[in-house]
């Protein structure tokens, strides 16, 4: 049997967990360090992942390009692996609209490749049951294939291209949005000097929220990853005829949590709360 070759450009750290993932199942994966940074390199090397320098001897080694990106550079990728002239298999698995995936698949079909639309629910892949990778296209049973064996569950919709994708974003939709609001709320409650009333309510009536509210501390260390994927999960509301106003909002929550980008440690709720609503004027 033919060992499948994937280059997976961009190893951050779900990139570099699915890569894992691949090649503990007899994947080659093949990845480009030039220009990359030294933090990236060692997520590389510690993972697995074999080392091509350029992008494109990544691409001319290939069968399959997975690609796993901020969704600010998902388009960019796709425009670049069309323009080397790749004829192989593309899996888009970015938290994009469906407009983009559509967008994206287009490109890479007009160079002559194969497209697959792919959305990621759950964490990075490391244990077994918690990450599923939905897939749709006519080649996505392709893929599918690909992660048999892995930690990884890979589903296939029905639907065509930007199934995967939109169904990634209703997903994110409710979870990373909710984060967002909630954290708003706490945030308006306190301004206006009402939050233990608010709480006190809360629990007669809303039982959970409370605890809810308080995830933010968990996620805010990376909030600054989920900006661009508010903008695209407006941008597929707005793609159908809804507003997309909620997320754009939500973007700008995350935006507000900048400052604990990478942080040691989670923030504590007065520090996040303290955070929200303070813009330079």
């Amino acid at each position: 049997m033919t060992q499948t070759t994937v280059a997976l450009l961009h190893p951050g750290d779900m990139g570099s967990a699915v890569a894992s993932d691949l090649i503990s199942a007899g994947v080659r994966v093949l990845w480009a360090s030039e220009a990359r940074s030294p933090a990236t390199r060692a997520r590389a090397l510690a993972d697995g992942l074999e080392d091509r320098l350029t992008v494109p001897t990544c691409l001319d080694e290939s069968s399959v390009v997975l690609s796993v990106c901020p969704p600010h550079a998902a388009l960019d990728l796709a425009r670049e692996v069309a323009e080397h002239g790749f004829k192989g298999l593309y899996v888009d698995a970015n938290a994009i609209s469906p407009d983009a995936a559509r967008e994206a698949s287009a490109l890479i079909e007009r160079a002559g490749g194969y497209f697959v639309d792919g959305g990621i629910v759950g964490p990075p892949p490391r244990v077994a049951g918690k990450t599923r990778l939905f897939l749709s296209g006519a080649a996505a049973g392709q893929v599918q294939n690909l992660f048999l064996g892995t930690r990884m569950e890979a589903i296939v919709l029905s639907g065509d291209i930007g199934a995967a994708s939109g169904l990634k974003a209703c997903y994110a939709a409710w979870t990373k949005g909710s984060i967002a609001l909630l954290s708003a709320i706490r945030a308006l409650a306190r301004h206006e000097g009402v939050e233990e009333s608010l709480l006190a309510e809360w629990a007669r009536s809303q039982p959970d929220l409370a605890q809810r509210s308080t995830t933010v501390t968990q996620q805010a260390r990376k909030a600054w990853r989920w900006v661009g994927e508010m903008h695209e999960i407006a941008a597929s509301f707005e793609g159908a005829g809804l507003p997309g106003g909620f997320h754009r909002a939500a973007a700008e929550i995350y935006e507000q949590l900048d400052r604990f980008k990478d942080a040691g440690t989670p923030p504590a709720l007065d520090e996040v709360l303290d955070a929200l609503g303070k813009k330079d004027v």
